[in-house]
């Protein structure tokens, strides 16, 4: 008379290998998931900014959750534009553009830096 166990009690080659398979299983939901997640992030912090088109957006300013001013350019002249949830309102048309100083990530970063220097230092 032989006992017959269940399979999750023999243990061996087979066990390794479901174990190994739904942790790698795991690991890649988890990254994909990530990647998602912070997709989901640029786009809501809108990071990436696309000025290829037709439109460019010059500047933008939150005012609450969902509303904010944005300042956009079209062939040269430029709308200042109220923006909610439910609709878009054209606030005014420039007659002079506005110069907006651009700085990227990199250089905010080397300011904060010696900021942050020139802090501890007094």
């Amino acid at each position: 008379m032989r006992l017959r166990h269940p399979w999750w009690l023999l243990g061996g080659a087979e066990t390794s290998n479901i174990a190994a398979l739904s942790s790698m299983m795991g690991g890649l939901i988890l990254v994909i998931a990530i990647i998602f997640v912070l997709a989901y992030i640029v786009k809501k912090l809108n990071l990436v900014q696309s000025n290829q088109g037709v439109i460019k957006t010059v500047a933008m300013t939150p005012l609450g959750q969902k509303e904010k001013l944005v300042l956009v350019e079209l062939e040269g002249q430029q709308y200042l534009l109220g923006v909610t949830a439910q609709q878009v309102n054209l606030i005014e048309k420039l007659d002079s553009a506005v110069q907006v100083e651009t700085t990227s990530f990199a250089s905010r970063l080397k300011q904060a830096k010696e900021q942050a220097k020139s802090a501890s230092k007094e």
